[in-house]
Order: C-alpha cells, then sequence, then structure tokens
C-alpha cells in the first residue's frame, strides 16, 4: 500500500508578478481525518444535549437514597410549618376569646384575710415538751365581680406552721360563692404529738412573754369560676399569711398580719 502524505501547513507566498500589496490570508489548519467505521458497522449521530451519561450501580442507590432524604425533609417541614400556622391560630383564638370574656365580665381578684386562731393543746408552761395541737382558723373570703361566682373545690389543703415545725393541717369546706359576696370559710387543722426540744419550748415562752408569737397559714384551693352559664376548668388559688397572735390559747388575738394569695391556671 502506497505511503499517504498528510499536506503541511504552506508558508504564505506572493506570486512575483503580483505588483500590489494584498493581505495574505491563512489557510485552514488542518483537520485529521475522522476515522473510518469498519465494514458491517452503522454510525448513528445523536445530538449532545440528548447524550445522559448512566451512572454506575453503586452512585445510582446512593443517588436514590439522597433522593428519599431530600423528600422526607421536605415533608417534615411541611409538616412543621403547619403546625406553627395551627399553633399560632390557637393562640390568637385564645386571645381574641380571653379579650371577650374579660371585656363582657369585667372580672376581679377575690380577697382573702385571716380573721382569728384558737389554739388548743399547746402549754408551754408544762414540763412536758410534748404538745397536740388542735388549731382552728378562719380565713374571710370575699367576692367583688358583679358577673362572676366561685366553685370552690373539696381538695383543698391548709396548714399552720412555727417556724418550720407542722403545728396542723386539714381543709376548708367545699362551697360556691355567689357574685358580690362575703362568706367566713373555718377550718380545724389538727397535728400529731410533737415533741418540742428545749429551744422551741424556750421560743415560744419568750414569744407570749412579749405577746408576739409568729405563725405562718397556707391555704391552697381548687376553684372554677362561673361566666354566666359557663364553668372555667379547674384553676388554683394559694393563700400564704404571716400571723402573730399574744398566746397560744383559744383566746388568742391577732396582732400583726401580712396576707398575700396568687393563682395558677391549673390544679
Amino acid at each position: 500500500m502506497a505511503d499517504r502524505i498528510h499536506p503541511r501547513d504552506s508558508p504564505l507566498t506572493m506570486s512575483p508578478n503580483d505588483s500590489s500589496e494584498m493581505p495574505l490570508k491563512p489557510l485552514p489548519p488542518f483537520s485529521p481525518e475522522k476515522p473510518v467505521p469498519p465494514p458491517g458497522t452503522y454510525v448513528i449521530q445523536i445530538p449532545k444535549d440528548q447524550v445522559y451519561r448512566v451512572p454506575p450501580p453503586e452512585n445510582s442507590r446512593r443517588f436514590q437514597q439522597y433522593a428519599r432524604r431530600k423528600a422526607g425533609r421536605g415533608w417534615c417541614r411541611s409538616c412543621f410549618c403547619w403546625f406553627l400556622l395551627l399553633l399560632a391560630v390557637f393562640v390568637v383564638l385564645i386571645g381574641i376569646t380571653g379579650a371577650v370574656l374579660y371585656l363582657v365580665f369585667k372580672p376581679e381578684s377575690p380577697k382573702y384575710n385571716v380573721t382569728s386562731f384558737a389554739i388548743k393543746g399547746i402549754n408551754v408552761s408544762s414540763p412536758t415538751p410534748t404538745i397536740s395541737p388542735v388549731i382552728d382558723v378562719s380565713v374571710r373570703a370575699e367576692n367583688p365581680n358583679d358577673k362572676v361566682g366561685i366553685y370552690y373545690g373539696k381538695d383543698s389543703s391548709a396548714s399552720v406552721y412555727y417556724s418550720d415545725i407542722l403545728l396542723g393541717n386539714g381543709a376548708i369546706p367545699a362551697f360556691y360563692q355567689p357574685s358580690n359576696n362575703v362568706t367566713v370559710l373555718k377550718a380545724a387543722l389538727k397535728g400529731p404529738a410533737i415533741d418540742l426540744t428545749s429551744s422551741v419550748l424556750k421560743a415560744l415562752r419568750n414569744g407570749e412573754k412579749k405577746g408576739k408569737v409568729p405563725l405562718k397559714l397556707t391555704v391552697e384551693v381548687p376553684v372554677k369560676l362561673k361566666l354566666g352559664s359557663v364553668k372555667t376548668w379547674t384553676l388554683s388559688v394559694k393563700v400564704r399569711c404571716v400571723v402573730s397572735v399574744d398566746k397560744l390559747t383559744t383566746k388568742a388575738k391577732i396582732v400583726s398580719k401580712d396576707c398575700d394569695y396568687s393563682w395558677k391556671p391549673w390544679w
């Protein structure tokens, strides 16, 4: 077979007979010949934008896992956004309802106060340090509302302390208090037999001599408010009073008191 001769780029030349200086045009670059397919084959030309790369099996599985994970994250984001939207709507509705109820009923906070203490079973003059106290407490509850009634539940608790010593506990009776009403609640608070230390006995004797024995009363009651014909869920009211009495007898008199109370929206 004869050797194939490839033409080379020839230098730019100018005919000697050409007296005018014409710009020389470069020859087109050499392009190698396209390979000739072997006989019995077909050549199919496909546009480049229609050529797809087929990934290996491990990359295909990884891509499917990534696509599933991305779809799952999108679904979670969608659910979370819907949850936030519903929560915001719920909060707005509660705020609107509370504002309407406040404007219609104009609720006022009840007022509580301790009116009397009657103490039995505590004799600090006795040589025996054991006491079995029974303390009758009266608490004044005032409902100043015009359109709101108060249901006091039966699961209440009341306790009396001297320093950190529990002297007695009990409960106040359940009852319904209508609007613009004042009711005095009475509770008998009983304690077990208590052996007092000599230092506590001495402090109680000194308090009686000075006419000022400090006691602490705590009362916690479940309540429901009646707004027209509607009852609320069970709320909690807690009353705390620091009371000083002149003596530890049934004829004890309150010489000073400081009461506060708080509400919780649950029981």
